[in-house]
């Protein structure tokens, strides 16, 4: 397709859920160029290498959250979206854990972190309501078992494997 314009699907960077992941996204950005950058008093080396991981986690976290979003949005296989939730759970989860990292290895900006902490929790409403979207009954099997739809097994047989299919009722030359 040619233009943004022609896309029939649902442009995801206009949604609130997108846009708050990116909000996190530019504050995390933010808070780890200022970690990394950050010189302790009395502490070792070791710490200050500690504290800068930390920020590298951050900004990493952050910056899948968005990109999963997107990758969600107009898929409509429910197994897909419930894995790439539960992707973006976990780093918004990891957000938290670093950012209590930070505070223990002497991070003073905690004004920062709070606002980031409060950005997480606005998001995190945003996705709830983003998930009970998700059409379970649209489903391939996870042979894995992680993301069926309640009911349906990792083992259960394809209710697709009985349609019958045969190549020569379709005429593949254009």
């Amino acid at each position: 397709m040619s233009s943004e314009d022609d896309t029939p699907y649902e442009d995801y960077r206009f949604s609130p859920l997108y846009q708050k992941a990116y909000e996190i996204l530019k504050l995390a950005n933010r808070i780890a160029e200022i970690a990394s950058s950050y010189e302790l008093q009395s502490d070792t080396p070791e710490e200050q290498e500690i504290l800068r991981s930390h920020a590298i986690y951050i900004r990493e976290d952050a910056s899948i959250i968005p990109a999963k979003i997107a990758g969600a949005w107009n898929c409509d296989l429910y197994d897909i979206k419930m894995e790439k939730a539960a992707i973006i759970r976990k780093c918004a989860r990891e957000l938290a854990t670093h950012m209590t990292g930070l505070e223990m290895y002497g991070f003073k900006e905690t004004e920062y972190l709070d606002l980031l902490r409060d950005e997480i929790e606005h998001f995190r409403v945003l996705f709830a309501q983003w998930v009970q979207t998700f059409d379970p009954w649209n489903y391939i099997i996870d042979r894995w078992g992680l993301f069926n739809p309640p009911g349906v097994n990792y083992d259960d047989p394809d209710p697709d494997d009985d349609i019958p299919f045969d190549p020569d009722d379709f005429d593949f030359e254009d």
